[in-house]
């Protein structure tokens, strides 16, 4: 079995916390109508303990934790963490020195091991630690939870339980002296679920406070936690250690029957396989507690925490900026790695460019058709936006959950991510309309002026950014299956207004209207006044014509309603769209994440 860590700053914590809570109440909403999902459960939780909150589906456990965490908002009661050297109560700032490991192993598939145990340790420690000192507190953790073997597997190669112990691994960084986790076992096997509470185990014994929820441990596994917290219809039914489980029981009349695990006898006894017994084993538990003085209810007033010795483990974090430098790093890494958002979406752009440049070829020097080289850049705006839109509304949603766990626990602040996901995320737009411009732009022969053919991959920026942004909104707001259906939808709204299927001037008034919401419309207008516009002369008519009524670039213009609003004016409109949807998106996203 792994050892405990044996670095000074992780083997002990100097900073021990008890966390205590008294009368916690908490109300949820269903159809309607409020229910009661906790009341009124006061208990305690020491350092050098490993807690199970344990109880049947339903009974309150995620949700304790939730709120003990800080997770749940809208909660009554109080909940205090003291520390052992003062005995004060911790405002709400220690909760940065905790760390809370959720159910779901949300780990970048794309990198290996070291690279985001790496990355971790840049973002809590930044240059508090050398490159050589890094190296060793990373092999350390490993080696302590037996992942050193596997260091340089990519995330996504992992077994559930070597995710499960990464998942500690990456919070150990910083050696939190408090560590909820909900379910930790779940999807383990016997092996790995022995290995995992065995670490927890050791991890408490350092001094730590740990916390997890844990649905229905086998008989081994629940004589190793310290202490039990069983819950029934949002009540405590038994708090204490669980070697005692059977006697307590016992003088309530239920008896364990022998060969069997107490601990399926007390969530069976919980659940009402025996009747309700509910009240009885709530006030007997208070009652028992009363007795042996575990409950106190002096919780005096809220003070800063002052250590009576300096820690010698202590840092200060990294700045904002230094954490921006390392996500944006780890953003182009994912990009590069993600062949799909990348290398896959460059090829379709160039491969797709030269599609539509051969179906339009020549059609931008040929004074016959010129409508249908119209119908050519409604088709760019519609290509542009539909493939920006499409990989954001199906791709962000994906990183929610790593970005949520990463942002609760003090990783960085949302908007020093969500700097790095712009600043990352819009040279990878520009590589690709440039690549899909210059293979389009000149295969259907449109004007060869260096000045008009930056002014077109502009807008074509322009428009990817702006559908992007749009997509990041829906991608928060909605899940995938939803979110593809709007932006489809919405696509095809923006592209009958677009000013191409029916020209601006036949239009009847409430979809003029609305085109003014569409950002396809101003990219449309604006790649009509870079081909036709800036005072273009007369485009030849071929032989075999007799009649070119729209050689006369001005005249197209004029007749698609097109000929009144300056180049300049839809740059700055879609400027506008860019913008408003980033902000959009970064609201929504603090919002899905709160």
């Amino acid at each position: 079995m792994c050892e405990i860590i044996s670095s000074k700053c992780l083997t002990t914590v100097q900073e021990r916390v008890n966390i205590e809570f008294d009368g916690i109440c908490y109300n949820a909403k269903q159809n309607k109508v409020q229910k009661q999902i906790l009341s009124n459960l006061t208990g305690s939780f020491k350092f050098g303990e490993m807690t199970a909150i344990m109880g049947p589906s339903g009974a309150g456990k995620s949700t304790l934790l939730n709120i003990l965490t800080g997770y749940q908002k809208g909660v009554i009661g109080g909940i205090r963490k003291v520390s052992c050297y003062t005995n004060a109560i911790i405002t709400d700032k220690l909760r940065k020195n905790s760390c809370y490991i959720m159910q779901d192993d949300r780990l970048n598939p794309l990198f290996t091991v070291w690279e985001i145990m790496s990355i971790a340790a840049d973002l809590k420690r930044g240059r508090n630690l050398t490159k050589k000192s890094k190296e060793n507190l990373i092999d350390e953790i490993l080696t302590s939870l037996a992942l050193i073997t596997c260091k340089n597997t990519r995330c996504g190669m992992l077994s559930g339980g070597q995710k499960k112990r990464l998942s500690i691994a990456l919070e150990l960084i910083d050696n939190p002296p408090v560590m909820f986790l909900d379910e930790p076992t779940t999807g383990l096997d016997s092996l790995s679920t022995y290995q995992c509470i065995s670490i927890l185990r050791n991890l408490a014994k350092a001094g730590r406070t740990i916390i997890c929820t844990i649905h229905q441990p086998s008989a081994t596994i629940f004589e190793m936690f310290d202490q039990i917290y069983v819950l029934a219809k949002g009540q405590c039914v038994y708090s204490g250690p669980p070697t005692r489980t059977v006697e307590y029981l016992s003088n309530l009349g239920l008896y364990c029957p022998k060969y069997h695990n107490p601990a399926d006898y007390l969530i069976e006894t919980a659940n009402c396989d025996y009747g309700d017994l509910t009240d009885l084993l709530v006030s007997f538990n208070k009652k028992t507690k009363f007795e042996e003085g575990l409950i106190s209810k002096e919780y005096g007033e809220d003070v800063e925490l002052t250590l009576s010795n300096k820690d010698s483990c202590k840092y200060e974090p990294p700045s904002e900026f230094y954490k921006f430098s390392v996500l944006l790093k780890r953003t182009f890494l994912h990009l590069y790695r993600d062949w799909t958002v990348t290398q896959l979406r460059l090829a379709l752009h160039t491969l797709i460019g030269t599609f539509l440049g051969i179906i339009f070829l020549n059609y931008g020097s040929d004074g016959s058709k010129s409508v249908s080289n119209a119908g050519f850049l409604l088709i760019t705006s519609a290509y542009l936006t539909y493939t920006a839109m499409m990989p954001a509304v199906l791709k962000f949603p994906l990183e929610l959950p790593v970005i949520k766990r990463e942002q609760f626990n003090n990783w960085y602040k949302l908007r020093t991510y969500y700097a790095s996901f712009l600043v990352s995320h819009i040279p990878i737009q520009v590589i690709f309309c440039i690549a899909y411009a210059c293979v389009a732009y000149f295969l259907s022969a449109q004007p060869a002026e260096a000045n008009r053919f930056f002014m077109f991959v502009l807008i074509c920026c322009l428009i990817s950014i702006s559908a992007e942004g749009m997509g990041t909104v829906l991608g928060t707001v909605v899940n995938p299956v939803n979110g593809t259906f709007i932006g489809a939808v919405s696509c095809a709204v923006m592209i009958v207004v677009g000013g191409f299927l029916c020209f601006y001037p036949h239009m009847p008034k409430v979809f003029y209207i609305m085109s003014y919401f569409s950002y396809i419309s101003y990219g449309t207008e604006a790649f009509m006044q870079i081909i036709y516009g800036f005072d273009r002369p007369a485009l030849p008519c071929p032989s075999e014509e007799i009649y070119c009524h729209y050689r006369v670039p001005q005249r197209l213009l004029k007749e698609m309603g097109m000929d009144k609003p300056t180049f300049w004016e839809n740059v700055l409109s879609l400027c506008i769209f860019v913008v408003v949807f980033r902000v959009m998106a970064f609201l929504t996203l603090k919002r899905k994440l709160s």
